[in-house]
């Protein structure tokens, strides 16, 4: 052991009971080693109040002494002052004796009592094996004990599960103390943000109208904005700050002026507090999830029922509980998981959180595939049981459709909606000017404070006067700066709406269309207003034709069926294909051309699948090579010369993919050339030697990588390559 780690006693402390201390437990080979005072108190608290026991403690050096050994060899060990013994993590005296054990270095170890050594049974009768094991003794008040006999480590081990359950006991006590004055709503708490403790210890309002003002515009944005970044991002852009009281340092109480930010928002629009309820048990600790040394690990959000204490109604309010309940409602419906609708997002899907598949009930996701190309996808099915997909629609289309009803159901509100949105702009502005009123009271307030100061300061002592004029300096700083950015915000907006701005308001009410599809309109705009009047639409696929039926329900609780279509792959999609297929055949057997069938397929109200609105002279030869009817050139019509292929015979050939053919035309890998004849065809050489090397190059790994490298290590086939 290092002697310098022992501490110093004075006389006092060494006072011990008058007792004579003997043992026959104690022999020599106990005295050739060290003897250690472990020294602990749980908290500094106690290590401040209770010096008593301290003192009693840092005296058993003296008791080692009177047991036989010398002074030098015995050390104490305090370095766990003020560390509690619920555990050995963290308690490095005690880790350190442990190990001193472990090498036969210690003879006896010494404590006022076993839950000075630990407190839980796994530390304790881990020393105890240590000592029982290496022939260290273990003594306190009562007595010297050795753990290698049967009777002693007997009486150690009931010792150690008394400190364990006492611990307990302490804490249970402590425990319920604590809930039976939250219940009563008499367990004290910091105030929030808004909020103080009267003289009596009840909460009460902030003295502060600006810190009251500014809770109350928090709630209203959030009742508008609907969103915690919607509100954050309205309150930096009209520099609104958030007052704080300090609890704790110089200024504790001091109020102070913080930018806002989301999780100070997130937890104000979360807390019943704001309400008048008083609540105790919103968070609890989770002993799964607590780790090691880091004490407020572990924390959970608990559900209402396993709150500990809920009164409402306990100090003035905010905002009502029907308001607060919305607000997590809110709040809840905000996030991005699949039960939820999810707060709008700046993507072009309109509907995104309020489809539903009419088949399985699960929410649609959004797949964006290109830009302004998405589609509507259920597969909650596909993820989790690897099931096909139960549906999908194309996007534009869907959106389109809603859009419409949306803005048919809006318009015999629009004089309404035009006169409340007057109101509101005018509201917002006067709420905005009060604070702007506000802050510029304030900061001339600091300026006059510091005028006052410096002229009650006598003119001879310029150590405090210098001081003194910088800092009104500062304020006359601050007050200037302000201004001119009120200045400038009066000039973005003013306090009151013009009679053009009325104006332009009332025309809304003939133009919503035009507001709609607006360039300025973002789409988490349009998004928003839709879930004002639409909760969920639940849509269904007529098999997987192109049919659509949609039900709309309507926020108030009406609902509307409508039916649509929907772009699909194929022709053997749509639900009129037998009908399409005969009249088809019938104009090819009328001897007429492709165009001519297209022009008479459109008149007959027919339409083509995928996004095309008209059939084409492509899309009408598609359908007549998908019946059989489209004709096939002779292949005499081309002359081809030796070792000439056309594609599709080359690719049958080698064998291979058209596709892939084209494709290595494209890059070079395979020289051919283009025929004169309308419309062009492409003809590809390859003489024995090139087929085998086509089959080569086939069989190779497939990737850009391979051909690569195979481009690199034949320098011929640079020389082979055309602009086929």
């Amino acid at each position: 052991m290092n002697e310098s780690a022992q501490t110093p006693v004075s006389p006092e402390n060494r006072v011990m009971p008058a007792i004579e201390w003997r043992s026959e437990k104690i022999r020599s080979e106990h005295l050739d080693r060290v003897a250690v005072v472990y020294v602990r108190q749980s908290t500094q608290q106690q290590v401040l109040l209770h010096q008593e026991s301290t003192r009693l403690q840092y005296g058993l050096r003296q008791r080692a002494i009177d047991l036989g050994w010398e002074a030098e060899r015995v050390v104490v060990i305090d370095e766990d002052l003020g560390k509690s013994g619920a555990s050995a993590e963290g308690r490095s005296g005690f880790q350190r004796m442990v190990s001193e054990v472990t090498l036969g270095n210690l003879g006896i170890i010494l404590g006022v009592e076993m839950s000075r050594l630990a407190r839980c049974c796994k530390d304790w009768h881990q020393l105890l094996e240590a000592c029982g094991l290496f022939g260290c003794l273990i003594a306190d008040l009562d007595g010297v004990y050795d753990p290698s006999n049967y009777n002693d480590r007997l009486l150690l081990g009931l010792k150690g599960t008394m400190s364990e359950a006492e611990l307990h006991i302490l804490k249970q006590r402590l425990h319920l103390g604590k809930l039976t004055k939250a219940r009563r709503g008499a367990l004290g708490f910091s105030p929030p943000m808004g909020y103080v403790r009267g003289p009596s210890g009840e909460i009460v309002f902030d003295p502060d109208e600006q810190a009251r003002d500014v809770v109350r515009l928090v709630f209203r944005v959030f009742e508008d904005r609907r969103t915690v970044c919607g509100t954050l991002r309205y309150l930096l852009d009209h520099g609104v700050k958030l007052g704080f009281r300090l609890r704790g340092g110089p200024a504790k109480g001091e109020l102070e002026w913080r930018r806002p930010q989301r999780t100070s928002l997130y937890n104000l629009l979360r807390s019943p507090v704001y309400a008048g309820a008083y609540v105790y048990g919103r968070s609890q600790v989770d002993p799964r999830k607590k780790k090691a040394g880091k004490p407020w690990s572990g924390i959970t959000t608990v559900p209402r029922e396993e709150w500990y204490a809920l009164i409402p109604d306990h100090h003035p309010a905010y905002i009502t509980w029907d308001r607060h309940e919305a607000n997590l409602a809110q709040l809840r419906a905000n996030r991005s998981v699949s039960e939820e609708v999810g707060s709008p997002r700046e993507g072009a899907a309109l509907l995104a959180g309020l489809l539903e598949c009419g088949r399985c009930g699960r929410r649609l996701s959004v797949n964006y595939k290109l830009p302004g190309r998405h589609s509507y996808n259920c597969n909650a099915a596909g993820g989790m049981y690897g099931e096909p997909l139960c549906l999908s629609i194309s996007g534009p289309a869907l959106d389109r459709f809603v859009e419409a009803r949306a803005l048919e159901a809006l318009a015999p509100a629009s004089l309404d909606l035009a006169l409340e949105a007057a109101g509101n702009v005018a509201e917002e502005r006067e709420r905005l000017e009060h604070v702007w009123n506000q802050r510029l009271e304030r900061v001339q307030y600091e300026a006059e404070r510091a005028a006052r100061q410096y002229s009650c300061v006598e003119p001879e002592n310029r150590l405090v006067a210098r001081q003194l004029e910088v800092e009104w300096e500062a304020r006359l700083s601050e007050q200037r700066d302000l201004e001119e950015e009120h200045r400038r915000f009066r000039r973005e907006r003013p306090s009151g709406l013009t009679d053009l701005e009325r104006e332009a308001i009332r025309c809304l009410a003939d133009d919503i269309p035009a507001i709609w599809n607006a360039p300025t309109t973002e789409p988490s705009e349009r998004k928003d207003i839709l879930r004002q009047i639409i909760e969920r639409v639940v849509v269904d696929v007529e098999g997987s034709s192109e049919k659509v039926s949609l039900v709309v329900h309507w926020a108030g609780g009406s609902r509307s069926t409508h039916a649509t279509t929907r772009p699909v792959r194929s022709f053997a999609q749509l639900s009129y294909f037998d009908e399409l297929r005969e009249r088809v055949r019938t104009m090819h057997a009328q001897n007429l051309k492709a165009g001519q069938i297209a022009r008479r397929l459109d008149e007959e109200g027919f339409r083509p699948p995928k996004r095309a609105k008209h059939f084409s002279y492509a899309s009408v030869q598609n359908l007549l090579r998908m019946l059989g009817l489209a004709g096939r050139r002779p292949k005499g019509s081309v002359t081809l010369l030796k070792h000439e292929w056309f594609v599709a015979e080359l690719a049958s050939e080698i064998p291979m993919p058209v596709a892939t053919l084209h494709g290595w035309a494209r890059r070079g890998i395979v020289q051919g050339r283009r025929t004169e004849e309308k419309p062009p065809r492409l003809v590809l050489r390859a003489d024995p030697v090139e087929l085998e090397r086509l089959r080569e190059l086939r069989g190779r790994p497939s990737g850009w990588a391979s051909r690569r490298r195979w481009l690199r290590d034949d320098p011929s086939a640079t020389d082979r390559t055309t602009s086929a």
